[in-house]
């Protein structure tokens, strides 16, 4: 982490400001596996606390395996306080694995490229969740989740840049530690509006 922090603060002095004004960033680890990836769709265009909560409730009702999610009926999703839409997603996760067109486990050794190779086929799972499952589970180092608000927002507000393309041309400069940029940047978002998220 520090060779990382070291290369960042050489290319722009906005991380060092944000280290000295907030500490060293949380990173985040999550396990491999089937319940992440769920969480992770839980987690789709609402707050983290608010998908772990809808998470947990799933998980006292139901061990959240593959077995068990493809038989949940859609009234069981609705009343865990599952949307409709966010359930076929779920199911569609959980007939890939069982019909072992997804084998989550053999991720974990391909490149980034390939992992989001085989997860970009799956309905419901986009760059945004891909992503996040490459940089919490599988450890990335250099990813920038454009898709992300948070990011998104925090960029705007440091570098000025307003235009998603300029971005991504502009992050190039910290590869291969982009995803290091990223912990910072969640880092200033979340503890300048004192918010505390548990990954």
């Amino acid at each position: 982490m520090q060779d990382a922090i070291d290369f960042l603060s050489s290319k722009n002095p906005v991380f060092q400001e944000i280290i000295a004004k907030y500490g060293l960033p949380q990173i985040p680890k999550r396990p491999q596996g089937f319940e992440t990836l769920v969480l992770l769709i839980l987690e789709q265009q609402v707050s983290i606390d608010s998908a772990k909560a809808t998470f947990l409730k799933i998980k006292a009702y139901k061990n959240c395996t593959p077995e068990n999610m493809a038989i949940l009926s859609d009234e069981e999703f609705r009343n865990l306080g599952v949307s409709r839409q966010k359930t076929k997603y779920i199911k569609i996760l959980a007939e890939a694995v069982l019909n072992k067109e997804l084998d989550i486990e053999s991720l974990a050794s391909k490149s980034a490229q390939q992992v989001r190779e085989e997860l970009i086929k799956l309905k419901g799972i986009g760059n945004w969740t891909i992503d996040i499952y490459l940089m919490f589970c599988l450890q990335e180092p250099d990813l920038i989740p454009l898709g992300d608000i948070a990011v998104i927002n925090t960029i705007k507000e440091l570098f000025n840049i307003h235009d998603k393309l300029e971005m991504e041309k502009y992050a190039q400069e910290w590869s291969p530690y982009r995803s290091y940029a990223t912990y910072l940047l969640w880092h200033h978002y979340l503890t300048k509006r004192n918010r505390k998220i548990t990954f």
